[in-house]
């Protein structure tokens, strides 16, 4: 049999050719290599091509070795594509292991290693990476240097040593985080599957039948050890192990229900099904015993596709997606599953999308530091350099001494002298103590209990300590969304029947009004299942002023008027939901029904018609049993199924024929209102009316972002004429808006935030999401109907009466769900009359055995029947969003993050989703790029980067597919273009996104966006590769498991919890990293520009003004502690303020902590005050007369001492914020331990002819009250210089951080503080709170106003102190007051207020 080209199917293949064959069976004993060399090995004994033989053997063994060291120097890579795919043929007779006759190479094994590193490259990327920190590469070369003979003053090791000391603590550290990912990989390799064992080879007469029963006919193997060709026994619940084509699975219906969230993170439940050529086998045995062969392609990437065909009994049918189990499946609603392993290990699909050499994250300030170290290394080799010609002028002098006359040195080894001298103005331990740093810091986000949740038991994880800072500079997040925005928990809220709206709430009562008392519930006449409450619609009908009626209020219609025409169109609907679907019932001992649902939409919408009256009670192979109920009686009905077409991405509709009791066959078809209108019988006047109401809605959107847009303009005006800079100018498609330096004043800040809520629109109030926030204010309802249950003359006024008014009505309430959020479809059916079924029957039974085209002949066939229906009605789902998603959403949006959500699920699935958590606005301008569009993609994509460029939108956002995204990947010119528009855009939403092409995205802005920070948050198998590749990964410990947690940098439990790692973990620890850095770079400088200072008077000799054990001690144990407290507990800004003012988080993105100016602000600091230090010094108390010791240690012990002090009081009180014991702890410990080791070294001291160490402290200099006073005057003059500088600062340009801490002194401004941190969505208010909130908010403006008017009195500081408040600047601030934050126009003192 000739093997098929899978060439064109594969982008990773190669045309040749290869026949493969596969047993099912794999005895690692009997396995024989079969290499090229046993080939050569076998061939005959001539002469003539020996000199050939030997050429190809050697070539041959050549290869495998470089192949052998290349596997063993990276991670194992797939097997070598062959070109025409593979060709599977069960051999009962086969024990040895597959190999591919293209290659020579077995298959590869099913072991995966998500780690970065093996035993073999640990050691030289740890190398490569230790050493790209240049501080690391600097002393790397003046330790080569110092172990010169004769060059170093300072000793041969004493920087080698720690130093290797260093490097070797650091790896170790990334050796024990790499190691736990080991673990987690052996845990996944180890796992068992059952495989078929040796009972194949018994004679098939025997096999048939014992096979499926005995158990010994299986046995375990672990997952590492599967090989292509094994056959894999699967049970429900178990995840697949390997990529498998299905061949038998146990069950009436035949059907496999896998769970795919781990690699699209999708949540419907996808149906997998055998061939017609197996199905009439009884069991695998039976399939076993059969000739059986597949085709398949190479293994490539695409998750969405999959090309192969089977062949058995001379009978050949193709193999598609819905044939193959791919590993990270999970078999569900499904007994038992068998199939056949045609892809193992990193050839599996999943791995093929996963990032195979994960890099390593290094922090982006470290390329700050980088630089900082370069310009410091060039300032030491020009200090040197300096000191070194001021040497050679100085070198006449010598000669006058006798003792040195002879003496020759050359310039180079006194060059080399100064440098090795001068080396430790870059400190030793910076990156080491800064690792501690950082653990402490880890400590400190771990244990945090507002990260903590509480219903999993879950706290926030940190497996990884090196990029802590990031978390402070995230300028992208890119977010999965089932899992990490929504809970993947589906709710019925509404449904459109004849025209009318009806609200459904049980699953409202149960879920959101469960943890309020019963007693501010409204009681309303029902049955035991319907809570009749009259809800305002959030769009139409709040704003007519009209009710929405209820399904308890239409249930209760049709039990009183059961032949009415609204009746008879309730029912039929119901009927619909509960007949188009692909759900199994299960009876439980109970007696209960549960919904093995392959879809989460569909689960609820059966839900739905269950406790609206119908329900399923039963499916077989072609029947549907519907059980319902009305005025207390039950009935049941039996449906047979005659067709399902099923739900496809392009279809975007499903349908069902049913053959109905009274014999009438009737199509049921619902789908997306796009989809079906045009398939209705009036389908041209379905469009126009369709087409009206997107007329009137974008109209109404138009005007939104116009107001939008005139809020900005004047705000920008206003913010001109003020000559005040926006504070939290958010990031804007208008051209022209830029945001600007933060610097507003506190009274600005209250302003803004208190017009943000008076500019409100009203329907901001009240946001339709039920989920997380209902109604503030039910008002008492008009009459919803005439009568009353009670009464049985319940009446429904303004029914449709033609179609024309049905369209209208039921397209207007589409619009108004998806406006809310909501998921919205379409039902419709009609009635087929039997010879029109007949001849369509038999067309689709052609296009379905096709083997050319099939796809394509059924879509024709579809079409066919699906045409001339019926309206039923509309239906809308919410995807319930995880607590608090919408308010971090919002925050980040304050703090300047824009956010990507990039899923697997369709569409329009991802628009409502963006909507719902206020990602896509309701004025948003929506761009979606569609290769399947007339236009090409550039013509889609260059008009609308010249819109927001020239034009400007008020709010943009684009929505690409993952088929899109291919075709502009594939384009260097059309993917820059992409990229240029995606970062002009508010929010970017991608869907039908695979794993790689997510990485891809990530790359893409972390390599072209400078400085931009990337943040990638999910929770399954399918985000890992964006997790690694962005910045900082996070993974959420959600219900796909922890693949993605495992994998990550960081991990939390629930979306929201972002917003506090983010604003406040984040932010402090860029803070104080940022601090130590600096504090670290200043305090070297101080300090050792003394010793450059004191060479003029030693002649330049490199004689040093400290004595060389101190000098060795000084930063590890004198002056460590105040830089390492500092990165570990500084806080500039209390965790309230920064949550309540988002804003703030700004600092980081901007590298306003730390950059080569701000560096030099602090270098420029230092050297004034080393110079301060070192002649105040040698002024006061070194060219003294009338002191008893001012030799050189007392002099180096006082200028040591000065230093100790300046360094220990500003990194723990003028530059430290959050003043705590701590901060005591480590003055003591600093001060008092220099002073305790002059007494300890005075006492152990030898003779030494340079120091005169011996009794220094306690019996000469210590003793002298004019080397006291010196100090106190040093350190006097220091702290005046420091305290002049700050105050000059904070008067002519005072920073946002600068104001908010004085706001958080205002006991009254940090009231509202702390209320404005309250997280709202988990805030709902008592009733009075609800019923006066109008009152409420009236009454805080006028304290606000109050507040802004007086002077702030500040905890612990004098009436004297208090901060300054002109007339002027009390006017200003009055007018500011109108000043709104033009992006939401919403007021933040309100916010605070509430």
């Amino acid at each position: 049999m000739s093997i098929p080209n899978f060439a064109s199917a594969s982008p990773m293949s190669k045309k040749s050719t290869a026949t493969i064959r596969v047993s099912p069976i794999l005895n690692l004993d009997e396995a024989e290599p079969c290499t090229a060399q046993s080939h050569i090995k076998s061939l005959p004994p001539d002469s003539s091509v020996d000199g050939e033989v030997w050429v190809v053997r050697t070539f041959t063994s050549l290869q495998s070795k470089l192949r052998g060291a290349r596997s063993l120097l990276r991670r194992k890579g797939q097997s070598p594509i062959s070109g025409t795919g593979r060709h599977i043929v069960l051999d009962r007779a086969r024990r040895a292991l597959l190999h591919d006759p293209q290659t020579g190479y077995p298959y590869i094994d099913n072991s995966i290693r998500s780690s970065k590193y093996t035993l073999w490259t640990f050691i030289p990327r740890q190398i490569w990476y230790q050493f790209s920190k240049l501080a690391n590469a600097y002393f790397l070369c003046v330790s080569i240097l110092q172990m010169i003979p004769g060059l170093s003053t300072t000793g041969s090791y004493t920087t080698i040593v720690p130093l290797l000391i260093f490097v070797s603590i650091s790896m170790a550290k990334e050796l024990w985080e790499d190691l736990r990912r080991h673990r987690l990989d052996k845990v996944e390799n180890f796992s068992t599957a059952r495989i078929l064992g040796e009972a194949i080879g018994v004679p098939p007469s025997t096999a048939v039948g014992m096979l499926s029963s005995e158990a010994s006919s299986w046995k375990s193997i672990l997952w590492k050890d599967i090989r292509v060709g094994n056959i894999i026994r699967l049970q429900r619940n178990e995840p697949v192990p390997a990529d498998l084509v299905l061949l038998h699975v146990e069950g009436s219906q035949e059907v496999a229900f896998v769970e795919t969230m781990a690699l699209d993170g999708e949540t419907n439940l996808k149906s997998k099904v055998s061939l017609p050529l197996l199905s009439q086998c009884d069991s695998v045995a039976q399939i076993v015993s059969r000739s059986l062969e597949i085709f398949v392609e190479e293994p490539n990437l695409d998750l969405y596709s999959f090309n192969g065909n089977m062949t058995a009994l001379g009978e050949t049918l193709p193999l598609t997606n819905e044939h193959v189990m791919y590993r990270g499946s999970v078999l569900r609603n499904t007994s038992e599953a068998f199939g056949i392993v045609v892809y193992s290990g990193e050839d599996c699909k999943i791995r093929m999308n996963a990032t195979k050499n994960p890099r390593i994250k290094a922090p982006a300030l470290q390329a700050e530091v980088n630089k900082v170290v370069i310009l410091i290394v060039l300032f030491v080799i020009t200090l040197a350099i300096s000191l070194t010609i001021s040497y050679q002028i100085m070198k006449p002098k010598e000669k006058r001494a006798f003792y040195i006359a002879s003496a020759s040195i050359s310039g180079f080894p006194i060059f080399i002298s100064f440098v090795i001298l001068l080396n430790t103005m870059i400190p030793l331990s910076l990156y080491v103590s800064l690792e501690i740093v950082k653990l402490c810091q880890v400590f400190f986000m771990t244990s945090d209990l507002q990260m903590y949740d509480e219903n999993s038991k879950t706290p926030m994880e940190a497996r990884t300590s090196t990029i802590n800072e990031e978390l402070g500079q995230v300028s992208y997040i890119f977010s999965d969304k089932t899992g990490t925005l929504t809970n993947n928990s589906m709710l019925f809220r509404r449904m459109s029947v004849a025209g009318l709206t009806f609200a459904h709430h049980p699953n409202m009562q149960r879920l959101e009004w469960s943890k309020q008392s019963q007693e501010k519930l409204p009681t309303y006449a029902a049955t035991p299942s319907i809570m009749q409450i009259p809800f305002v619609n959030s769009t139409s009908a709040r704003d007519s002023g009209s009710v929405e009626y209820t399904t308890g209020d239409l249930l209760q219609y049709s039990q009183d008027y059961p032949d009415l025409p609204l009746a008879k169109a309730y029912k039929a609907f119901l009927l619909s939901i509960a007949l188009c679907h692909t759900c199994m019932p299960e009876i439980k001992p109970d007696g209960t029904v549960e919904f093995q649902a392959t879809s989460p939409d569909e689960l609820a919408l059966l839900e739905a018609a269950k406790e609206l009256g119908y329900l399923l009670t039963n499916r077989q192979a072609g029947t549907l049993t519907i059980k319902t109920s009305s005025g207390g009686a039950f009935n049941i009905e039996e449906y047979q199924i005659l067709h399902v077409l099923e739900f496809t991405s392009d279809r975007k509709r499903m349908s069902v024929i049913v053959r109905m009791p009274d014999g009438r066959v009737s199509l049921f078809c619902k789908g997306a209102d796009s989809t079906i209108k045009g398939l209705l019988r009036l389908s041209e006047l379905a469009v126009q009316k369709g087409q009206d109401v997107a007329r009137r809605a974008h109209a109404r959107q138009s005007i939104e972002a116009e107001n939008y847009v005139k809020r900005r303009s004047t705000y920008d005006a206003r913010k001109a004429l003020s000559g005040h800079s926006s504070f939290g100018n958010p990031r804007s498609s208008i051209p022209g808006l830029r945001t600007v330096d933060t610097q507003d004043s506190s009274t600005k800040w209250l302003a803004d935030e208190e017009m943000e809520i008076l500019a409100s629109p009203v329907e901001a109030e009240f946001p339709l999401r039920f989920s997380y926030q209902l109604p503030h204010r039910l008002q008492p309802s008009p009459p919803i109907a005439q009568g009353s249950p009670e009464s049985g003359t319940l009446s429904f006024k303004g029914i449709p009466i033609d179609d024309v008014k049905l369209f209208e009505n039921c397209f207007q309430h589409i619009n108004d769900f998806a406006t809310d959020g909501l998921r919205t479809l379409l039902y419709s059916n009609r009635y087929i009359s039997e010879n029109e079924y007949d001849s369509w029957s038999r067309i689709y039974r052609e296009a379905s055995a096709s083997l050319e085209n099939r796809q394509e002949k059924m879509e024709v066939a579809t079409n066919l029947i699906e045409r001339k229906l019926e309206l039923l009605g509309a239906t809308a789902i919410e995807d319930k969003l995880q607590d608090g998603v919408p308010s971090a959403i919002e925050r980040f949006r304050r703090a300047n993050i824009k956010l990507w959500m990039l899923t697997g699920d369709k569409r329009e699935t991802a628009i409502n989703i963006g909507r719902s958590c206020n990602m896509i606005q309701d004025f948003s301008e929506i761009m979606i790029l569609d290769h399947e569009l007339p236009d090409d993609l550039a013509q889609q994509i260059h008009p609308q980067t010249w819109k927001i460029t020239h034009v400007g939108v008020a709010h943009s956002v684009v929505v690409v597919d993952g088929q899109t995204l291919s075709m502009i990947e594939a384009d260097d010119m059309l993917h820059a273009s992409f990229i240029e528009l995606a970062v002009l855009v508010d929010s970017v939403v991608c869907c039908r996104a695979s794993p790689s092409q997510k990485a891809s995205l990530v790359r893409s802005i972390r390599h072209r966006v400078e400085g931009a920070i990337t943040l990638a948050i999910g929770d399954g198998s399918n985000d890992i590769a964006m997790i690694q590749e962005a910045h900082v990964g996070i993974g959420i410990t959600g219900r796909e498991g922890l693949q993605a947690a495992r994998t990550s940098d960081y991990s939390i439990a629930q979306f929201r919890f972002l917003v506090r790692l983010l604003l406040v973990h984040g932010r402090w620890n860029y803070i104080r990293t940022c601090k130590y850095t600096l504090g670290t770079f200043w305090k070297e400088t101080l300090f050792y520009f003394t010793q450059a200072l004191y060479q003029r008077y030693n002649g330049y000799t490199g004689t040093s003004l400290y004595e060389s054990w101190s000098l060795s001690m000084f930063n590890t144990l004198f002056t460590s502690l105040p830089v390492i407290f500092m990165g570990i507990f500084e806080q500039d800004l209390k965790p309230q303020t920064l949550l309540a003012v988002p804003e703030l988080y700004n600092l980081g993105p901007r590298n306003r902590g730390f950059s080569l100016t701000i560096y030099l602000h602090w270098v420029a600091m230092a050297l004034a005050e080393a110079i301060a230090v070192f002649f105040l010094m040698l002024g006061l108390y070194g060219q003294a007369t009338f002191t008893t010791d001012n030799g050189l240690f007392s002099m180096g012990a006082l200028a040591f001492t000065a230093c100790v002090v300046i360094i220990v009081t500003k990194m723990q009180y003028w530059e430290l914020q959050n003043k705590t014991v701590a901060c005591a702890v480590a003055m003591l410990l600093s001060i008092g331990g220099w002073f305790l080791w002059n007494v300890i070294l005075g006492a152990t001291y030898s003779h030494n002819t340079i120091y005169d160490v011996k009794g220094g402290l306690v019996a000469r200099w210590g003793r002298s009250p004019l080397w006291w006073l010196c100090l106190l005057l040093i350190v006097i003059s220091v702290w005046t210089f420091e305290l002049m500088v700050k105050m000059a600062k904070v008067a002519w340009r005072p920073s946002d951080v600068d104001e908010f801490q004085q706001l958080e002194k205002d006991k009254a401004c940090w009231e509202r503080i702390k209320l404005a941190a309250r997280d709202d969505a988990m805030y709902r208010g008592t009733d009075a709170e609800i019923r006066t909130g109008s009152e409420e908010d009236a009454k805080r403006e006028r304290e606000v106003l109050e507040l802004l008017a007086r002077p702030r009195a500040m905890d612990g500081e004098p009436e004297g102190l208090r901060r300054r408040h002109s007339a002027h600047d009390g006017a200003e601030e009055v007018i500011e007051l109108d000043e709104l934050d033009t992006h939401t126009g919403r007021s933040a003192v309100t916010a605070l207020s509430m």
